[in-house]
C-alpha cells in the first residue's frame, strides 16, 4: 500500500511539478527571496562604485599621460594605465563569476619584447589592454549612469512598499500649491497621499514593483555579462594561440619522454645484452687459447645476440613501426593481428594521411588496444579508420566491455600517458579525443585527426 500511495504522489500532478501557471506565479512571487536576486543586486552597486573609480581612472591617468607626454615619463605612464586595464579585467571577471555565475575566459598574459622599447611597444599594441580600457569606458554609461537609475528606482519602490511604517510612526507633511500644510505621504499637484486608504493602496503599487524589480535587474546584469564576455574574455585568436602554445609544450615534452624511454632501454636491454656478448666471445676466446671447447659459450652469445636483435626491432617499432611504409591500413593489420582479442578492422582512406597523423593513429589504436585488453574485459573490439569529412579522418576503437571510462579533462591534457596523454597528442596537430563510455559498455573512443597535418 505504500508502496503504491508513493507512486500516485509522483505520478499525481496537483501533488508534482507545479502546472506551468502556478510555477510562473511562484517564480514571480519568490524572485526577490532569491539569492540570485541579492547577488545581482550587489554587483549593480558594486560595479556602479567600481564604475565611478575607473571614470576617475581613465581621466587622470589618460590625461595625465597626455599632460605628461611632453617629457620623457608621459610614454611610461600611458603604457602603465593602458596596462592596468588588464587589472581592471580581473576584477570584472571575478565580480562576474562570483555574483553572476559567469564564467569569462582570461585572456593570455603581457608577454613584451626585451627592454625599455619592447615593453612600451608591447603595451600600446596590446589588443587585451584597449579593450579593458573600452570595457571600462563603457561602464561610464552602464556601471554609471544605468546603474545610478537602476538604484534609484529600486530604492524608490522599496519605499513605496514600506511607506505605512514611515506615515504611522514620522507623519510627513507637506505644501500644497495653495500654501497649506497637511500630513500626506507623497503629494503630486492637488493630490495627496493623506489617508490611510490612500497610503496602503500606495504601499501595493511599490509591493508589485517590488515583484517587477527582480526582473529589471536581471536584464541589467544579463547586458552587464554580455559585455564582459565580449571585451574582457579570451578571443578566438587568444585561445588559439594558448592552444598552441599548449601543442608546442606537449609535444616538447612528448619528445623528452620518448628520449628518456629509449635512452632507458638501450641502457638496461640491448646495452647490457651486448656486454654479456662481449663478455662470452671474451671467455670463448681464453677457452680456445687454452685448447678447451668454446661451443657452449659461443652458443650463448649467439642466443644472446638473437635477444638484443628482437629488442632493437621492438625499439624501432616504437618509434617508427616499419609496416607504415607501407601504409596505414598494413600497419594496422599486422598490430590487430597480435591483439589478444578479436579485432575487426575497417580502413578506407581515399587519399594517403601526413606521415605524422599516420604515427598518431598507429600509436593511438595502439594504446587504446592495450586498454582494451588490460581493462575493458571485453570479448572483442574493432577499430575503423575512414574520412569524417574531405580534410578529416576519424580513427574509432569500440569495445563490448564493461565501460566506464572516464573522459580526459581539460585539466589532465598534457599528461604523458592514457587517454589524457592521447588528447594531448591529438591537441598538438588540432585534433580531438571523444569518449562515449556509459557503465556497462560499450566503449567508443574516436579520434579526429587532420590529413594533412597541424593548420
Amino acid at each position: 500500500m505504500t508502496e503504491t500511495h508513493e507512486s500516485t504522489l509522483v505520478l499525481d500532478p496537483p501533488s508534482g511539478e507545479p502546472e506551468p501557471a502556478e510555477h510562473m506565479l511562484r517564480t514571480v512571487l519568490l524572485a526577490p527571496l532569491r539569492a540570485r536576486f541579492w547577488k545581482e543586486l550587489v554587483y549593480v552597486l558594486t560595479v556602479f562604485v567600481l564604475g565611478c573609480a575607473a571614470v576617475a581612472y581613465l581621466f587622470f591617468g589618460f590625461g595625465g599621460g597626455l599632460y605628461l607626454a611632453i617629457t620623457i615619463i608621459g610614454l611610461p605612464v600611458l603604457a602603465l594605465v593602458l596596462l592596468g586595464g588588464r587589472v581592471w579585467g580581473r576584477v570584472y571577471r571575478a565580480l562576474a563569476k562570483d555574483l553572476l555565475g559567469v564564467t569569462v575566459t582570461p585572456p593570455p598574459q603581457f608577454a613584451p619584447a626585451p627592454g625599455v622599447f619592447g615593453f612600451l611597444k608591447g603595451a600600446f599594441t596590446d589588443r587585451v589592454s584597449w579593450r579593458s580600457a573600452l570595457f571600462l569606458l563603457a561602464q561610464a554609461v552602464l556601471g554609471v549612469a544605468v546603474g545610478y537609475l537602476v538604484l534609484v528606482t529600486m530604492a524608490m519602490t522599496m519605499f513605496t512598499a514600506i511607506s505605512p511604517i514611515p506615515w504611522a510612526l514620522v507623519h510627513p507633511t507637506n505644501v500644497d500649491e495653495h500654501g497649506v500644510e497637511h500630513q500626506s505621504m507623497v503629494q503630486f499637484g492637488d493630490f495627496s497621499i493623506d489617508s490611510w486608504p490612500k497610503v496602503l493602496g500606495f504601499a501595493l503599487l511599490g509591493i508589485l514593483g517590488c515583484l517587477v524589480l527582480p526582473w529589471l535587474l536581471r536584464g541589467v546584469c544579463l547586458v552587464h555579462g554580455l559585455l564582459t564576455i565580449a571585451l574582457l574574455s579570451a578571443t578566438a585568436r587568444d585561445r588559439r594561440v594558448i592552444e598552441l602554445q599548449e601543442s608546442r609544450r606537449t609535444a616538447v615534452e612528448d619528445s623528452a619522454a620518448t628520449l628518456r624511454r629509449l635512452e632507458r632501454d638501450l641502457h638496461d636491454g640491448t646495452q647490457a645484452r651486448l656486454v654479456t656478448i662481449a663478455m662470452a666471445l671474451g671467455r670463448a676466446e681464453d677457452r680456445l687459447a687454452a685448447g678447451g671447447d668454446p661451443s657452449d659459450l659461443i652458443a650463448d652469445a649467439h642466443a644472446s645476440a638473437k635477444e638484443a636483435l628482437t629488442e632493437l626491432r621492438e625499439l624501432v617499432r616504437g618509434i617508427h613501426p616499419p609496416a607504415l611504409e607501407l601504409g596505414l591500413e598494413p600497419a594496422l593489420e599486422t598490430l590487430t593481428a597480435r591483439c589478444s582479442v578479436p579485432v575487426e578492422l575497417r580502413v578506407h582512406l581515399p587519399k594517403r594521411p601526413n606521415p605524422a597523423i599516420e604515427a598518431i593513429a598507429y600509436f593511438s589504436v595502439a594504446e587504446l588496444l592495450t586498454n582494451v585488453v588490460r581493462h575493458a574485459h571485453a570479448t572483442g573490439a574493432w577499430v575503423s579508420v575512414l574520412p569524417s569529412d574531405a580534410r578529416t579522418i576519424a580513427v574509432t576503437v569500440r569495445d563490448n566491455g564493461i565501460g566506464g571510462v572516464v573522459p580526459p579533462t581539460d585539466v589532465a591534457i598534457g599528461a604523458g600517458s592514457g587517454l589524457s596523454g592521447l588528447a594531448a597528442r591529438a591537441r598538438t596537430v588540432d585534433g580531438t579525443l571523444t569518449v562515449q563510455s556509459p557503465a556497462g559498455g560499450p566503449t567508443v573512443l574516436t579520434i579526429l585527426l587532420p590529413l594533412a597535418g597541424s593548420r
